[in-house]
């Protein structure tokens, strides 16, 4: 690689955020560097998954909800540009108790935002879903259009887009930022980048790089996935007949088999501050036997199914789980986009537009998503 001298942006990370936002600056014209240490959608990324839910359900809050809806029109529209199946209309249910707000605030609000819903009563979740058990449920609601995106294809796709729009790739270390007023360029394992302007949308890596200021407001967590293997010639655990689903009660959430990956399963329950780097990627065996515990109480069919993938990634949270977009607070050319874990993957075409909007001037700012918004106490509100 050598010196490369005259990129307009360069944009560290290419998972989700980055790929759009690489994407979005090239379409607009400007000439774009874009980095990764271990390459798009890696093992070791938030974004490297097999598959991330799309819903536009998020309680009361009309933000994440629009957003949603123009990601999941975004998502769809590049599906067809690159004729790559990167979105399956599953459904997206919801589970619920009778006390449970939050999904009653979703149903209002997703009528307020005109989404597609069906509320279903517990008698017609049995009727509907009879591979569930519906215990500790009271009722049900459906959002028809929403669903599952396959992750690393995507992230994937949308880098190849990028490079087509003329976006350059390097795969590279980074080495930390520092100093004040101006970064002149960037330092990586084979070479100087110079930019005009610098994007570090390097999710779980952001605490590392910017230790001082992030490293206490970027909560990177241990998360463990699991892929059951459904019986043979049994088709009722894999899409139309089972939806992807979520329990905010019991924090857990499953996916249908998809591309015959097994069925997915996962606690959304925060789990330890890791390493991305260097965290062991087997999962635990206390893990696995609590999800194999609530597998058999749920989905009685499954009750011997047998593990047949594991993943084990990281959420990235900020403090209550709204994104970061916001300049350095020392340097004025370097942008810091983050804190996308848990819920960030479905947005990436409309954070995309909107990161390109603030680095070339325009675009209003959103408050939520600012520095000085985000604390040192975890305490998550954002689902």
């Amino acid at each position: 690689m050598g010196m490369s001298k005259g990129f307009d942006v360069a944009v560290i990370g290419a998972g989700v955020f980055g790929s759009w936002i690489a994407l979005r600056l090239a379409q607009a014209g400007k000439k774009v560097a874009l980095l990764d240490a271990y390459g798009p959608a890696n093992a070791r990324s938030s974004s490297g998954g097999e598959s991330r839910i799309i819903r536009m359900g998020y309680g009361a809050d009309e933000l994440y909800t629009r957003w949603s809806m123009r990601s999941l029109n975004l998502w769809k529209e590049f599906a067809a540009k690159t004729g790559d199946a990167l979105f399956h209309r599953t459904g997206v249910l919801w589970l619920a108790r009778e006390r449970e707000t939050y999904t009653a605030q979703t149903l209002a609000t997703l009528g307020r935002c005109g989404v597609r819903t069906e509320r279903l009563t517990k008698q017609e979740l049995r009727e509907r879903y009879p591979q569930f058990s519906f215990e500790d449920v009271d009722w049900g609601l459906l959002e028809p259009d929403s669903g599952a995106l396959l992750a690393r294809r995507a992230v994937q796709a949308v880098v190849a887009e990028a490079l087509k729009s003329g976006a350059v790739f390097f795969q590279a270390g980074i080495a930390a930022p520092n100093g004040r007023g101006r970064l002149p360029y960037l330092t990586t394992s084979s070479g100087a980048i110079h930019a005009e302007a610098l994007v570090f949308a390097c999710g779980a890596w952001l605490g590392k790089l910017f230790p001082d200021f992030l490293g206490a407001r970027i909560f990177p967590s241990r998360q463990e996935v699991f892929f059951f293997g459904v019986p043979a010639g049994d088709t009722r655990f894999a899409s139309p007949a089972m939806p992807t689903w979520l329990f905010r009660d019991d924090q857990v959430y499953g996916l249908p088999d998809l591309e015959s990956r097994g069925f997915k399963m996962a606690l959304d329950v925060h789990g330890e501050r890791v390493d991305p780097d260097s965290q062991s990627r087997m999962v635990s065996a206390e893990s696995a036997a609590t999800i194999k515990n609530y597998l058999a109480r749920r989905f009685p069919p499954l009750a011997d199914a047998p593990i047949v993938e594991t993943r084990v990634c990281q959420y990235e949270n900020t403090s209550n789980g709204d994104f970061l977009v916001d300049r350095h607070p020392d340097l004025d050319n370097v942008w810091l986009v983050g804190g996308g874990s848990g819920h960030g993957f479905k947005h990436g075409p409309v954070l995309g537009e909107y990161v390109a909007a603030r680095v070339t001037g325009a675009g209003a700012v959103e408050p939520r998503f600012t520095l000085g918004s985000k604390t040192t106490i975890q305490k998550r509100a954002v689902f």
